[in-house]
């Protein structure tokens, strides 16, 4: 009833500035055939060399792997003898009974290509039909220039990426809480149903946790063909970035590099919180007006001098009629940089208003 008593929504612009983006410091050399340093808070790219190129990308590719098995239901595997893979292992036994979770645990610490197969075996009922399952999820991120072929990242003519594409994938991969957990640490116990009451510890082979203030994952890869990959997630005064490189011998220095660089261009500021205030008229009620309120803390990663040229608009209505409830929502800031809408929150009422009888 509240909105269909709208008559007309407002748009005010509070403040409009347009200075120059000014940001110092030097871009980082970068020894990777292909990297990218990139801000998902804003879509923002820092940095980049050569970033669309098509590359083996070895067993990054278990990152996708991973957060399709941690979306899926967590099911118990036996770990059978098509579930066998070279390379990299958990060194997991045929029969050993494991639930998915503590797989995608082994798999991220020691990057374990048998915990990968395992994965796609149990979800997929293949490795191919796994595949097919990964290449939807990426068309569903805007991986383009994307196509997975195995669930580990082995060698395959067909199996590749782009460091746009897996800073787009990591992004999506941090934002959830289970993924985040699991990367960010430095080894994890792994947990076994058969053998029943077997603990294995498998120390990550993500080196830059230790070597960078900040870094709460991601993961690491190697093939002859592939070259060093690292993909890598760090923050630092409420900014995240994520780099990536692929065939890389510097990786490490590298991401330190691209990190000391990125984190010297961007800041968070906050554009509006619940100490922000605004009056709404009412008609109908004892009161003239009431308060309204941002319902979240709008926060945003810009460019150092960019805050300055954020616009603001306020979208309500010119009055309300009572009764209206606490919370309800009447209206939404949004934040614009030149004619991109940067962040939003909505506005809600803080108190009640009930009619002119009413007490």
């Amino acid at each position: 009833m509240l909105l269909k008593r709208i008559l007309c929504m407002i748009c005010v612009v509070l403040f409009s500035f347009s200075s120059v983006n000014a940001v110092g410091g030097s871009k980082p050399e970068v020894s990777a055939v292909s990297a990218i340093l990139y801000c998902p808070d804003n879509n923002e790219i820092l940095y980049e060399k050569s970033a669309h190129k098509k590359m083996a990308i070895a067993s990054i590719t278990k990152i996708m792997t991973a957060i399709i098995a941690l979306e899926s239901d967590d099911k118990e595997v036996t770990f059978a003898y098509n579930m066998i893979a070279e390379g990299s292992s958990m060194y997991l036994k045929v029969g050993d009974v494991i639930k998915v979770s503590e797989l995608v645990k082994g798999m991220m610490m020691v990057s374990g290509n048998d915990a990968a197969n395992a994965i796609a075996v149990s979800l997929g009922g293949s490795r191919e039909k796994f595949a097919d399952i990964m290449n939807e999820k990426a068309d569903k991120l805007g991986m383009k220039d994307t196509h997975f072929v195995t669930p580990s990242g082995l060698d395959d003519e067909e199996h590749y990426s782009t460091a746009y594409d897996m800073a787009l994938l990591c992004s999506y991969a941090m934002k959830n809480g289970k993924f985040r957990d699991i990367v960010s640490q430095k080894s994890m116990s792994v947990e076994f149903i058969s053998p029943k009451g077997q603990r294995i510890t498998y120390r990550n082979h993500n080196k830059l946790l230790s070597m960078y203030d900040g870094c709460i994952g991601i993961k690491t890869g190697f093939t002859k063909k592939a070259g060093r990959t690292l993909t890598s997630c760090a923050e630092k005064d409420g900014v995240r970035l994520i780099a990536v490189t692929l065939n890389d011998g510097n990786d490490w220095n590298d991401h330190i590099s691209m990190y000391d660089y990125g984190f010297s261009q961007v800041e968070k500021i906050c554009l509006c919180d619940s100490t922000r205030i605004f009056e709404l008229p009412v008609v109908g009620s004892k009161k003239q007006s009431i308060k309204v309120m941002p319902k979240e803390e709008c926060a945003v990663s810009v460019l150092k001098g960019d805050a300055d040229r954020i616009t603001e608009k306020i979208y309500m209505p010119h009055f309300v009629y009572a009764p209206v409830r606490k919370n309800t929502v009447v209206g939404e800031v949004k934040y614009y940089l030149e004619n991109k809408m940067i962040g939003k929150a909505d506005l809600t009422v803080n108190e009640n208003c009930l009619y002119d009888n009413e007490s």
